[in-house]
């Protein structure tokens, strides 16, 4: 009987396929989910739309994935089942935490490229993530049926990167449905079923988790070795706690509850936890009476590349901002954040993120999902500070700078950018990386006119507008990606904005020598634009340490005092006018200039 049992385990874990979909933004990865999942008819009728697992309001807008989704379809092939456990993962280069996450949890991967687009930078980063993983990469060509693609330099641009065959690589349209056909029967002949021993102690491995109201926080596992029950008592590694499977089981469009699951499947457990310290993306489940002997190697700690100070309007609100902060942070394990004060803007936190998308979408996410309205502050990337006693100081803030006469040097931290892009747009994308302090490190051509760059630059001058400016410059065609590459010394200075001549720590900002007078102007320009006339006269200025390198004069409002005064002495209107002088200095010692949060905002988009 035990043998029998063990037969159907070990028979079913054969007919498990988990594979994730990798390519780069706009590749139409979604739209071949959408096909997946209707011809397997894992979602059918009304269910059935477009971008079906992008089921964030803000994701369909932007018509971008931000989280990986993982749905469980049943596909049958020559009168056999099998189990296909899919995860749909985003394309932009700020989510590539959620890819390598997917990536830990499958044995293949499905590379989408675009006909009409053919190879781009995020394909490649992608597709080393997975070789490192060691999946089956089933390299496919999307979009076919436009009337620009151009499948045959496609074709020869995935076997020079992959050195596949070219019969290897399937032609689809995720619009029409052609070839998804020919893709599942793929993914079951071309990816390895699971490897793991059903009846060993337990491992799981968490690769996401979410927060629901009602139910505390939803973890998302795949079984690596053994088989857990509903109502066992199960134990989280990293933090040492124990607690009971209220309920487990797989994930479809919805949850649907199971009994059991084996190794090798992807599932979710929900044990009522309530608090999200006690969840980390990456430990391993065990159980309490037979646990394992070691923790599954976890994917690699996220590094955040930009940080930026995150406050409420409200400083009331600052504790629903750390309970908003810490459920975002279970759904995207990327986020990190600590408390921070600032005299402008009293209690907040400094998060950080891994680019300005991502940045902009927590942003988003914050004032949708939990009604929190936030300020966030001038973006700053971690600098590294040596004194001229020896000592090494890391700051992820201007304010936290230590006094000029103290600093021996600053570093900044470099980043490897790759962008790829047609050759008659090289002019412009090299003008755009030498404006931004870029080193040139090497060009190819990879085929036909398409060309890779390879350039050293500064993160910090890449964080605000860098993607935009490329993007308009090359008409969409370049695309961009990135690593981190060490720290250099830099000539850099802290650049304060004055209102009045009290320091607004908010604006405060930290940028190269050269680029300060400009920066400075800038600002003082747009903040002339957003903040509000005062009944009295603000002075913008921008200051490196003592030293004032720009200004700007917002006049005050004033009524007309000398209206009434129609004939006579000037004397009379001289003497009305200075008395409404002096109110006016008397009201600027005591009042305050309110900056809006647009100006916040709009300042953080200085093209």
């Amino acid at each position: 009987m035990i043998l029998l049992f063990l037969f159907i385990i070990f028979a079913s874990m054969k007919n498990i396929r988990n594979f994730c979909i990798i390519a780069h933004i706009d590749h139409g990865k979604s739209t071949l989910a959408d096909r997946l999942l209707e011809i397997t008819k894992t979602v059918e009728g009304k269910e059935l739309q477009a971008q079906v697992l992008d089921d964030m309001e803000l994701e369909r807008e932007r018509g971008i994935t931000i989280k990986s989704h993982a749905i469980q379809m049943d596909y049958t092939l020559d009168g056999e089942k099998y189990t296909l456990n899919l995860i749909d993962t985003p394309g932009h280069v700020d989510f590539s935490y959620e890819v390598s996450r997917s990536i830990a949890a499958c044995e293949g991967a499905l590379l989408i490229v675009d006909a009409a687009q053919g190879i781009q930078a995020q394909t490649i980063s992608n597709l080393y993530m997975a070789i490192e993983h060691d999946l089956e990469i089933i390299p496919i060509i999307n979009k076919i049926d436009l009337p620009n693609a151009m499948p045959e330099e496609v074709e020869d641009q995935i076997v020079d990167l992959l050195g596949c065959d070219p019969s290897d690589i399937i032609r689809a349209s995720g619009k029409t449905g052609q070839g998804v056909d020919e893709i599942l029967r793929a993914i079951v002949h071309r990816i390895k079923p699971p490897v793991g021993d059903p009846e060993a102690p337990l491992q799981c491995l968490i690769f996401d988790s979410v927060f629901n109201p009602f139910r505390g926080i939803i973890a998302y596992f795949k079984i690596i070795n053994g088989t857990i029950k509903s109502k066992d008592l199960v134990k989280f590694v990293a933090t040492g706690k124990e607690y009971e499977a209220d309920e487990i089981g797989i994930l479809r469009l919805d949850m649907s509850p199971r009994k059991e699951l084996s190794a090798g499947n992807v599932g979710y457990i929900i044990s009522g936890i309530k608090t999200s310290s006690e969840v980390k993306v990456g430990d391993t489940i065990t159980h309490v009476a037979r646990p394992c002997d070691k923790a599954i190697d976890g994917f690699e700690e996220v590094k955040p590349m930009v940080f930026a100070g995150v406050y409420p309007i409200e400083t009331e609100d600052f504790e629903d901002l750390r309970a908003s902060m810490e459920k975002l942070q279970l759904n995207d394990a990327s986020l990190t954040f600590q408390a921070e004060s600032s005299l402008a803007l009293g209690f907040g936190f400094r998060c950080g993120f891994l680019g300005m998308l991502h940045m902009e979408i927590i942003q988003e996410r914050l004032d949708r999902e939990f009604n929190m309205n936030v300020i966030t502050t001038v973006p700053n990337v971690q600098y590294k500070i040596y004194t001229k006693k020896g000592e090494m100081i890391e700051i992820h803030n201007p304010s936290g700078m230590p006094d000029v006469t103290l600093i021996d040097k600053i570093e900044e931290p470099y980043i490897r950018a790759s962008v790829i892009t047609q050759s008659n747009f090289i002019g412009p994308i090299m003008q755009l990386c030498l404006g931004k302090r870029g080193e040139l490190v090497k060009q190819e051509y990879i085929s036909g006119n398409r060309i890779e760059l390879i350039y050293d630059m500064p993160l910090g001058e890449i964080v605000f507008d860098f993607y935009d400016r490329l993007k308009s410059i090359s008409k969409g065609y370049a695309s961009f990606d990135y690593h981190p590459h060490g720290f250099r010394e830099s000539k850099l200075i802290k650049l304060d904005i004055l209102l009045n001549g009290e320091p607004v720590d908010a604006l405060s900002t930290l940028t190269h020598i050269d680029n300060a007078y400009t920066l400075g102007k800038r600002m003082c320009e747009k903040l002339k634009e957003l903040i509000p006339r005062q009944q009295f006269e603000v002075a913008i200025q921008a200051a490196i340490g003592a030293k004032i390198i720009a200004r700007e004069t917002i006049k005050a409002v004033r009524k007309d005092v000398t209206a009434k005064c129609y004939g006579g002495d000037i004397s009379r209107k001289r003497k009305l006018l200075e008395k409404q002088k002096r109110g006016k200095k008397r009201m600027k010692q005591i009042g305050t200039v309110e900056v809006p949060q647009k100006a916040f905002l709009e300042v953080l988009k200085l093209d």
